[in-house]
């Protein structure tokens, strides 16, 4: 873990630049806690991918705690600034609930996003807590996802139902419903085609295979994961909004944090619509993947190892 934390604290680098920098020179610069301090804070956390709802709730907080606690001095704001942020995006224990029950999650994301190796790294992390996981390649639209799942199976040891290429996705989740069900699997995961331009499609063949699940499952608790790339920033907030517009999402995993400077986005989707942030990617080993914890990513994203700042 601490590991990962040193992989967070480097991937999120950009970000901490767009941001944090940023946000240092108004502590440091101000004298005094006026309008103008606000509006220039406001700015940098719009500009930063914090989304606009965010940013006002964040900035909510920080007059009212300003007002309370009789504070004079911008330089004494940075903490109330990071503890509003992590409040914004605790997601709190029953994010996790699906891995202590037999369980069915859904897995969905446009192509290009990493879902299909998101799902490989889930699957690894699953294993390695003693879980015996089926994956699903209900993907069947693009070639390449029903062999790179089946890559990730073997890594995972997990074993994977699929489908020809072309075949009905809803036929592949009946067939891998059955097979958790006879080899009293706990966890099914299924890959499906993310083709949001197409959304009609998608939602006809989200709702068939959740009928499906809940004809043939109906004791599973089912998870709904949507995966967004963090580095297309306000466009991976407004997919969010299309998904959860098709499908009842219960949660968000965020890939290649590293190396974007659009990290922020973490915040904005929470705010704006409710849903935890679950997971994390900053890289591409299995380990990769871990569960989002908002302290842990605010603390990385705040954390300044050199003196650079002192200028």
């Amino acid at each position: 873990m601490a590991d990962f934390f040193k992989r967070l604290v480097s991937g999120l680098s950009k970000t901490r630049d767009n941001i944090v920098s940023g946000m240092d020179s108004i502590f440091n610069g101000f004298s005094k806690i006026d309008d103008d301090f606000y509006e220039e804070l406001e700015e940098v956390l719009i500009m930063g991918d914090l989304g606009v709802q965010a940013t006002y709730d964040i900035l909510d907080d920080l007059k009212q705690k300003v007002k309370e606690q009789h504070i004079k001095e911008p330089s004494e704001c940075r903490q109330i600034l990071i503890d509003s942020i992590k409040e914004q995006m605790d997601v709190g224990e029953t994010a996790y609930e699906f891995e202590n029950k037999t369980s069915v999650v859904m897995v969905i994301g446009v192509n290009g996003v990493g879902k299909t190796t998101t799902i490989g790294k889930l699957a690894g992390k699953l294993k390695g807590q003693g879980k015996k996981v089926i994956l699903a390649a209900a993907d069947t639209f693009r070639a390449a996802a029903g062999e790179q799942l089946k890559e990730w199976a073997g890594r995972a040891q997990a074993e994977l139902i699929g489908g020809q290429e072309g075949s009905d996705p809803a036929a592949v989740v009946y067939d891998a419903v059955a097979a958790a069900k006879a080899r009293h699997a706990d966890v099914l995961l299924c890959d499906t085609a993310g083709r949001l331009h197409n959304k009609k499609n998608l939602m006809e063949e989200l709702r068939k295979m959740n009928r499906i699940i809940d004809r043939e499952f109906p004791e599973a608790f089912r998870e709904t994961l949507v995966v967004l790339d963090a580095t297309t920033g306000q466009n991976a907030l407004q997919q969010a909004k299309e998904f959860n517009e098709v499908a009842d999402i219960t949660g968000i995993i965020l890939t290649k944090m590293d190396g974007t400077a659009k990290g922020g986005i973490a915040v904005a989707i929470q705010a704006e619509l409710g849903i935890p942030v679950k997971y994390i990617g900053v890289g591409e080993t299995i380990d990769d993947l871990q569960k989002f914890d908002a302290d842990t990513f605010v603390n990385a994203l705040f954390t300044t190892d050199s003196k650079e700042k002192e200028d």
